[in-house]
């Protein structure tokens, strides 16, 4: 983070004397710029505003993490030198000094510096003070200083949690949770007669989602506050920021994966139904500052899987593996990585971390890759159910060149295969008819993770419930949840069968505003109707019903689980409080807008698909303005739920920072879950 100007250490010349010379002596330092420190990581308050608290970064006892500074000399000046000290001790680790050039961002002048130290790591808990001290050639030197905190293991108090599985819905707040209940449970009288998975958990709390930069996170910072225990900005995955160019060179956070994997031997499971090179599988195991770059972000996952102990990976992104002579491919030069063996600020994440070097290989054919490097290869469902779990310890899962397909669009298709249809559908236009779902991913990634010897770590992701409610499309994302709490299903059954597994289930921010207004007055037929009249009188007025005008939507689920129709009578309807304008009918669109990331979206079939909310529904003529300007819904600021199941799920409980998450998480992991408060006392009543 940016701080105020840090003072310079200079001496009077003892020659001068005399209020004159005083004088002079002000106005000379008045007019000649001070050497400062301009930004100081990891981040603090002690740093920003000189206040020592609230800590900002906070580590595991030993986990890695790097020093930065960027460092103003005086005008014709250079910086020459640089140390780091922690606790007045100084660091012992190489400082590596580069200068900025052109290489820094912009406004940052030519001759600023980037001192960094990579991997350090402190054992003692407790909070720490770190300074850098920095020296520019007339000898002129400037020190400036932040804290972090190293938080300890408490006792613990029952056997150690030996797997975590993470359940992401991205963008799954309360108002997307309770219309999937809503859906695939069905109320009477005010009860629900098939609660939720999620919902059967034994612990529950609410977390704040803040970025280091915003109270509104995206999906990068709102997952690695969960798995390394630090803010980061947005857009940023595993780093803190800096004022370099390079997206690969930010100064370093060891994941939870990675600690894990260093100090017990633990494996990865990374599963999503995004493109795997999104934010929130790479949020797990990638550190740069730009979450888009997507060729150094899946070589990442094959370079550095000594260091994250990767042993599952499944979703889909298969553009990204692919040479870049072949059709389909993305693979650029401009969003992939190296770090040169010359310059110690970026040689030091090899040196010191252990990181592959990378190179510029757009050619790279990383499906060989990973088969060579012994991941058994499933393209499709078929291949998947084939593989033996058994005699498989590695498995990479691809099912589509950019995002799979969502829920609804992937039932569709299963359902119009077994009735012998023969008009395409979505699957079939995007060249994809055999896609598994997640919780079929889910299965097959735990029956092979389960015969890690040491334990895994696995991260499973619903993707599309932020994706579809970006696109204000209802009805797919409320599938979207109905699967991926399907998935829960699965990751619930597990530990329930073993009893060493941690479950929670969470969501990296809220996306849409997403609100049950009620429900709709008319029958499917007499919504149609009303569309074909259109206007605000007919699709707002005449339908939309509140409070006991609502009633209870009876959704009909089939025998896949999923409902016979989204179409019904009397319908669930949801609006949105951050939301593009759009067009709004009620009734399920037949087609899901564009998907931008695959590579043949301007060809058809895919580019007939509507490009925007604006391009759909047209024909009813209701418009609804929106809060946010463009063609996609935001995320929110809201706080999200979190739900646990296992050995430690009490921890999850009140009101609590994403940050704080990792910190019980590894806590079940490594020293066992702690205490309950008040365990071991009576109340006044007794009991």
């Amino acid at each position: 983070m940016r701080g105020p100007p840090t003072m310079p250490n200079r001496s009077l010349p003892k020659a001068l004397t005399g209020t004159l010379a005083l004088a002079c002596l002000a106005l000379s330092q008045v007019a000649m710029a001070a050497p400062s420190v301009s930004r100081l990581t990891p981040p603090s308050e002690l740093f920003a505003n000189g206040r020592p608290a609230p800590v900002i970064a906070r580590f595991l006892p030993g986990q890695r993490f790097d020093l930065q500074a960027t460092l103003r000399p005086d005008p014709g000046q250079r910086i020459v030198s640089a140390r780091f000290f922690i606790d007045g001790v100084a660091v012992g680790a190489p400082t590596a000094l580069r200068d900025c050039g052109s290489g820094c961002v912009k406004g940052l002048p030519a001759e600023a510096a980037i001192a960094t130290v990579r991997a350090m790591s402190v054992s003692r808990p407790g909070l720490h003070e770190f300074q850098v001290q920095a020296t520019q050639a007339d000898q002129q030197s400037v020190v400036a200083r932040g804290n972090f905190e190293v938080l300890p293991f408490a006792p613990g108090v029952g056997p150690k949690a030996r797997n975590l599985i993470i359940l992401l819905g991205d963008g799954l707040g309360v108002a997307q949770r309770t219309a999937a209940r809503v859906v695939g449970g069905r109320y009477v009288q005010g009860k629900v007669t098939t609660p939720l998975a999620m919902d059967t958990f034994p612990a529950t709390a609410l977390v704040k989602t803040a970025s280091l930069n915003s109270i509104v996170t995206d999906s990068s910072p709102g997952m690695t506050a969960y798995v390394l225990g630090n803010k980061n900005d947005n857009n940023e995955e595993g780093v803190f920021p800096d004022d370099t160019l390079d997206a690969f060179d930010n100064p370093r956070i060891e994941y939870l994966a990675e600690y894990l994997h260093r100090t017990q031997g633990k494996a990865l499971g990374l599963v999503t139904t995004a493109d795997v090179f999104d934010a929130t599988p790479a949020g797990n195991a990638v550190h740069t500052s730009n979450r888009s770059a997507g060729t150094g972000i899946v070589d990442q996952y094959l370079d550095d899987r000594h260091l994250t102990g990767l042993s599952v990976l499944m979703g889909g992104g298969r553009k990204w593996f692919l040479p870049a002579s072949t059709p389909g491919s993305a693979r650029a030069e401009r969003n992939d990585y190296a770090f040169s063996s010359t310059e110690a600020h970026t040689a030091d994440i090899v040196r010191r971390w252990g990181a592959a070097p990378g190179t510029i290989d757009l050619n790279r054919d990383l499906l060989r890759d990973f088969q060579q490097a012994g991941f058994a290869y499933a393209p499709d469902k078929a291949s998947l159910d084939a593989i033996d779990p058994r005699r498989t310890r590695q498995l990479l899962g691809l099912f589509n060149l950019s995002n799979m397909n969502v829920a609804l669009d992937k039932i569709d298709g299963r359902r119009a295969k077994q009735q012998g249809l023969a008009e395409p559908t979505v699957v079939d236009d995007h060249g994809f008819p055999d896609q598994p779902m997640l919780d079929e991913m889910a299965a097959k990634a735990l029956a092979v993770l389960q015969h890690q010897p040491k334990g895994f770590v696995l991260m499973i992701e619903g993707a599309s419930i932020d994706k579809q409610a970006h696109a204000m499309d209802t009805e797919r994302w409320l599938l979207e949840t109905l699967e991926f709490d399907r998935a829960v299903k699965v990751a619930q059954d597990f530990a329930r069968e073993h009893g060493d597994t941690l479950v929670i289930v969470t969501a990296d921010h809220e996306c849409s505003g997403a609100a049950l207004i009620g429900g709709s007055r008319v029958s499917d037929a007499e919504l149609q109707a009303l569309a074909k009249a259109g206007g605000a009188d007919n699709l707002r007025d005449k339908v939309v019903g509140v409070y006991e005008q609502a009633g209870f939507p009876r959704y009909v689920l089939a025998a896949d689980g999923y409902p016979q129709t989204t179409d019904i009578d009397r319908r669930m309807l949801i609006g949105y409080g951050a939301n593009a304008d759009r067009y709004e009918d009620w009734r399920t669109n037949p087609r899901p807008l564009r998907d931008g990331g695959h590579p043949f979206v301007k060809q058809e079939p895919l580019a007939s698909y509507p490009a925007n909310p604006l391009a759909r529904d047209a024909e009813g003529r209701y418009l609804v303005t929106g809060q946010v300007r463009g063609s996609s819904a935001a995320h929110t600021g809201a706080d999200v739920p979190l739900s646990a199941f296992g050995p430690g799920a009490w921890q999850f409980v009140g009101v609590i920072d994403n940050t704080d998450v990792f910190f019980r998480l590894a806590q079940a992991v490594v020293a066992g879950p702690p205490a309950a408060p008040g365990a071991g006392r009576r109340t006044r009543a007794g009991h």
